[in-house]
């Protein structure tokens, strides 16, 4: 069983797939946290990411695997684990550079799909349903008011210390959407057959009740 999980950011994607994963007893896969680890180890090699060509050429060299250990991801490039380093602003800006070239994209849809051949999955992205997995019997697009997204994404840098002015926030998840939906292959898009599901007013637990509904009345 797949369940695809798409959306841009501050919908709440990632605490949802976790707790749906939970529920269901499925692998959890975190589709965003393989470009950042390209984007880490391309920041770690004194490259830059806007660098098309010399981002390509790395691609070859580099390994990258996720694994789950007593529920806990570890997603390991270069055979090292680097799930506690991905969140860095650093690390976030420059996963959605590298996110919108094609090659990078292209040499990570067989890692996620055989991550997807290990057994049920419950994954989360931005092109889970309509590249990655289009096939996947359950899809489910979250969205959410602009100004709720930004509200969510400052409060989560502010709990991890690193808030500054919720301008800039809004100002990072607008370029973050325009990209996201402008980039020339797979653009952010709902799935033709994937639930919308509008997350402003509601808790994660009341949006992972619906899935729940949805995901019960087909099996």
């Amino acid at each position: 069983m797949i369940v695809a999980i798409d959306g841009p950011a501050g919908v709440g994607k990632s605490t949802v797939a976790k707790l749906l994963a939970a529920r269901l007893g499925c692998l959890y896969l975190d589709t965003g946290a393989l470009y950042r680890a390209v984007a880490w180890k391309i920041l770690r090699s004194g490259r830059h990411p806007t660098d098309h060509e010399q981002v390509v050429k790395l691609l070859p060299l580099t390994s990258l695997h996720m694994e789950s250990q007593n529920g806990a991801v570890q997603v390991l490039i270069d055979g090292i684990d680097v799930a506690g380093d991905l969140r860095t602003p650093e690390v976030t800006a420059a996963a959605s550079i590298v996110s919108a070239i094609p090659e990078v994209r292209e040499w990570l849809l067989p890692i996620q799909r055989q991550i997807g051949q290990r057994g049920s999955v419950v994954a989360e992205g931005r092109d889970v349903g309509t590249r990655v997995f289009p096939t996947a019997p359950y899809k489910f697009f979250l969205d959410a008011d602009a100004n709720i997204r930004v509200e969510r994404r400052h409060r989560e840098l502010v709990a991890a210390g690193r808030g500054g002015a919720i301008e800039a926030t809004y100002r990072d998840l607008s370029d973050r959407d325009l990209r996201d939906r402008t980039r020339s292959i797979d653009p952010l898009v709902p799935a033709p057959d994937a639930r919308r599901i509008d997350t402003s007013l509601l808790s994660p637990e009341q949006v992972v009740e619906q899935m729940m509904a949805a995901v019960s009345t087909e099996l």
